[in-house]
């Protein structure tokens, strides 16, 4: 009996060896964005930036307001906030009592880049010559 090679269904062999569209990420940007990833490895963590995140553009969330919504005490919420804080996701504003959190100016953009697949020109995916 003749062996036959093992089909892959749903794989271009053409798209296997596509070459890189982008430089991938030196030591340094690994590192950086590493430190995000983790911070954001936690739940709690992911909840908390989505609710300040959400607010409109440079809005900003008192600690009073995220506190409530989750099952944990004000001192783990805040030991939370800090480690996004340490991450560079965050920054903060102390007003008498209470601390304010905000979203630091192009954080979100820089991970939306990086987690975007690069596109290819359309003229190339028709087959055609850019």
């Amino acid at each position: 009996m003749a062996k036959r090679e093992p089909e892959v269904i749903g794989q271009d062999s053409a798209a296997c060896c596509a070459p890189l569209s982008t430089a991938p990420l030196d030591e340094a940007q690994a590192a950086d964005l590493a430190k995000i990833f983790k911070a954001l490895g936690d739940p709690v963590r992911l909840c908390l930036m989505s609710m300040i995140a959400s607010r409109s553009e440079g809005g900003e969330v008192c600690v009073c307001e995220l506190t409530p919504a989750f099952d944990l005490s004000q001192p783990a919420i805040s030991h939370h906030l800090k480690l996004l804080r340490q991450a560079g996701l965050l920054d903060r504003e102390r007003r008498g009592t209470w601390v304010y959190y905000r979203v630091l100016p192009g954080v979100l953009d820089r991970l939306a880049a990086f987690l975007t697949a690069p596109r290819e020109p359309s003229a190339a995916r028709a087959g055609g010559v850019a």
